[in-house]
């Protein structure tokens, strides 16, 4: 155990500034070996309290007064850099006289003579300091700005100052010999983050970014362009400098931030001496609009490929609406087999956009582009009307009336409440009518869904299930696969993804073990199998013989309109063989 000379503890005591040092022990506590006067007059503590080795209680002693919403962040962060984890730079609410102060906390390492590490870590009241420093400004008149320029919320040179400024900054860059980078960003949800937290809590966010961005591009123009978008010129330095920069401004922002965010969407464009301000920003631009979903990349650096690209997706968004009303937008269904019997039991609704004038678009190109502008709501709910409107067709035409899934985004849950929407359109078309119930509708949630869930979404699978509908979970085994899916939630069915079933003998045969497993878990918990990718009558046995109930895939139906269904009926030409509504409801007891 490290033991600091008396009169360098001493000194350290003495300090007004709030701080401490801690020794971690390989028994996986800690030891306080230094306190300051300005630590105690900060926690109102005596250091008999905190001296020596902490037990879990004592441990507690630092937590106490930190804001319930933020204990267990701060508690989670301060041990992982205590293990070195995790670097520590944090920004919480500690309870003071006066109500709660905004703290921020940095810790480092020092390694001591005899190779002993040890954690210095310095607290400063932010509030404190920044109501002082506003009541200086304010007696002084330290600043006078010109409000045109400047952004009200952040403090934040804004678009006029961009314009204004932007073409001379990215000169100045170009006479030092450099090239400039643009970097526009975005925080991810923000509207989802701003109903879950209050506008409050938003703006709060939108001064958080500012900092920080302030912080890592200290040579740069940093503005707030409008909303929650924001830009930064700088001069170039290279690929990897810019990522760094970036990954670090998007970790501090997630690890300071009030509650949980995302974090970021970044447009990179690397120009050169030719460029303009227009063209830089609007590269810049294109290359954030074709940030994907996926939370490993968040960033994205602008290609010439990239306008051709955004060009589509703007033709996409700028027609879907169109694209709905005149019925480009049409439901393809996709039989599943029952493969005990070989009778179909349902159908998949599939989205197909079949355009005038672009010709078939396929769901790959417009489902990322809704997505990407928070349009997916309106697709699903179009997908489960046209469904709903569709039954009375089937009905007359005498087709068994089998069961239909509609996928639903996650995204869906942040924007509608998804149980009331789909219940209105129930009830629209007077469903009732045609002898079935809403166990006739199926929901699909994607397990890459169900990894960015929160708690308000959980709370609404409940009640797709509570209202008599029928909940799975679609692309299992994609590579988000967790066998937590099993127990976080009640569901009724879980489609394995066709990756396990199209690569069935890669490496030993390994996915037909998995699964085997996979199928035997879910049965034992009563939830229901099926497997998409069937291809083949070898891959048709092998389910069966794993005991997968329902299969689907080109070897049994490929996806076709309700108009193609109904012609080859009425031609005789063979379709399917369907269960009939007796058959079905046989099994489903069964089931």
């Amino acid at each position: 155990m490290y033991k600091l000379p008396d009169d360098i503890k001493k000194s350290y005591e003495s300090l007004k500034v709030p701080m401490i040092i801690i020794e971690p022990l390989a028994s996986g506590d800690f030891e306080l070996l230094a306190i300051s006067d300005g630590f105690l007059d900060f926690h109102t503590l005596s250091r008999e309290e905190l001296y020596g080795k902490f037990s879990e209680r004592e441990k507690e002693i630092f937590f106490e007064r930190t804001h319930p919403e933020e204990k267990d962040k701060l508690r989670a962060i301060s041990l992982d850099f205590l293990e070195k984890k995790t670097d520590y730079d944090i920004t919480f609410r500690v309870r003071m006289d006066d109500g709660y102060h905004l703290i921020n906390s940095i810790g480092y390492w020092q390694t001591m003579e005899d190779g002993t590490d040890l954690a210095f870590l310095v607290y400063h009241d932010v509030q404190k300091h920044e109501n002082m420093f506003v009541e200086i400004a304010n007696k002084y008149k330290l600043f006078q700005r010109d409000e045109f320029y400047v952004d009200a919320l952040t403090n934040l040179p804004n678009i006029n100052y961009i314009n204004k400024n932007g073409d001379n900054k990215i000169q100045e860059i170009v006479a030092r010999g450099k090239n400039p980078v643009v970097i526009y960003l975005d925080i991810d949800s923000m509207q989802s983050y701003n109903r879950r937290y209050e506008l409050k809590r938003g703006d709060e966010l939108l001064i958080l970014v500012a900092n920080i961005l302030t912080a890592e591009f200290p040579h740069g123009i940093v503005a707030r362009v409008f909303s929650d978008h924001f830009a930064v010129i700088d001069a170039y330095l290279s690929d990897e400098e810019t990522v760094k920069k970036i990954e670090s401004v998007n970790s501090k922002l997630k690890s300071r931030a009030f509650g949980i965010t995302t974090g970021l969407n970044v447009g990179i464009y690397v120009g050169n001496k030719n460029d303009s301000l227009k063209e830089c920003i609007d590269h810049s631009v294109r290359a954030n609009k074709l940030v994907g979903e996926d939370l490993n990349k968040y960033y994205r650096f602008y290609t010439a490929e990239d306008d051709s690209l955004y060009n589509h997706q703007r033709y996409i968004i700028e027609n879907f609406y169109t694209a709905m009303d005149n019925n480009w937008i049409k439901v393809f269904y996709q039989c599943f087999l029952r493969i005990e019997t070989g009778n179909g039991m349902g159908f998949e609704a599939l989205a197909r956009w079949v355009d005038p004038e672009k010709g078939t678009i396929n769901p790959d190109d417009f489902m990322p582009a809704l997505e990407k502008y928070h349009l997916m709501h309106e697709m699903d709910l179009y997908m489960f009307e046209t469904v709903c409107k569709e039954i009375k067709r089937r009905y007359d035409e005498g087709l068994p009336l089998l069961p239909v899934s509609i996928n639903f985004s996650r995204q869906d849950f942040d924007y509608i409440d998804v149980i009331e929407e789909i219940n209105k359109i129930y009830d629209k078309y007077d469903i009732s009518q045609y002898g079935i119930d809403k166990s006739y509708f199926i929901i699909e949630i994607t397990e890459q869904g169900l990894a960015k869930a929160t708690d308000k979404f959980y709370e609404q699978l409940r009640k797709i299930r509570e209202n008599g509908y029928k909940l799975w979970v679609d692309d299992f085994g994609s590579g988000y696969s967790s066998l937590n899916v099993f127990s976080s939630f009640d569901i009724d069915l879980i489609k394995f993804d066709m990756s396990l079933l199209i690569n069935l003998d890669a490496h030993n045969g390994a996915n037909r073990v998995i699964l085997k497993g996979m199928i035997d878990i879910a049965h034992e918990l009563g939830i229901h199998t099926l497997c998409e990718g069937m291809e083949t009558e070898e891959q048709k046995e092998f389910l069966l013989s794993a005991g997968c109930e329902l299969g689907q895939g080109f070897f049994y139906h490929k996806p076709e309109s309700l108009d193609t269904i109904l012609e080859r009926h009425h031609k005789a030409i063979p379709i399917p063989k369907w269960e009939s509504e007796k058959e079905r409801q046989t099994l489903d007891n069964i089931w």
